[in-house]
């Protein structure tokens, strides 16, 4: 059973195409930044057949230009076993994206994963990639792109990580999105859903579906997440 567990410990944290902490529920990640001198507060669950995700990842902006995210997850198998996960994220823009235009920046970051069983080393991944998005129709069009490098801790092995994403508003507080993701390594993983604002540009709530293309059912996922940015932090 411990053999059984690292495999998919292992399946999870390295060949995971890319760890990108986007706006939700983009795993492509965009070259937007959260509220100057606040927080945000990003939460979601994701589902498999055999297992089950809870993600946090509260980030903060302080000085207007540096976004600093810390988080983590807590991973829950069919067979009752757990493990944590836990991130740490710095991005920055070299550009902002006004209403019809683009944007680039940065980010650079480390996830250390826990299984319950310890496996012997650490397990874990350092990386970078720089997001540029382009905002089109006063900002109703956005596309999202992403290259970077990702480093397996226990391993050393590094991966070319990519993304490419859209997100469409076709009302005043609904939003489609869609994007496919992946890494040199592996076939791609796509992913599609909706995004509500319940507060416009304060609350939102989405919902997806995704997958590993050309693999089972098994790996399918679906997410629920919530999104919360205020004006302002006390």
């Amino acid at each position: 059973m411990l053999m059984r567990l690292t495999a998919k410990v292992l399946c999870l944290v390295l060949c995971w195409p890319a760890v990108a902490w986007a706006a939700r529920p983009f795993m492509t990640d965009d070259a937007r930044l959260t509220t100057a001198g606040s927080c945000q507060l990003e939460t979601w669950s994701r589902r498999y057949s055999d297992r089950s995700e809870f993600w946090a990842l509260p980030a903060c902006n302080p000085t207007g230009n540096w976004e600093i995210t810390a988080g983590g997850s807590s991973l829950r198998e069919a067979d009752k076993s757990t493990s944590t996960d836990a991130v740490l994220q710095i991005k920055t823009l070299f550009k902002s994206m006004p209403a019809d235009g683009w944007g680039a920046g940065v980010a650079i970051g480390h996830l250390r994963h826990r299984p319950q069983a310890p496996a012997g080393g650490g397990q874990g991944q350092t990386y970078v990639y720089v997001p540029v998005s382009v905002s089109f129709a006063e900002g109703r069009f956005v596309t999202h792109s992403n290259v970077g490098w990702t480093r397996d801790r226990a391993s050393g092995q590094d991966q070319l990580t990519w993304g490419m994403g859209l997100e469409v508003q076709f009302l005043r507080r609904w939003m489609w999105i869609g994007e496919t993701f992946g890494n040199d390594r592996q076939k791609p993983f796509w992913q599609t859903g909706l995004r509500y604002q319940l507060v416009p540009d304060r609350f939102q709530i989405d919902a997806t579906w995704g997958a590993p293309q050309g693999l089972r059912s098994s790996h399918n996922w679906l997410s629920f997440g919530l999104r919360w940015t205020p004006d302002k932090f006390p």
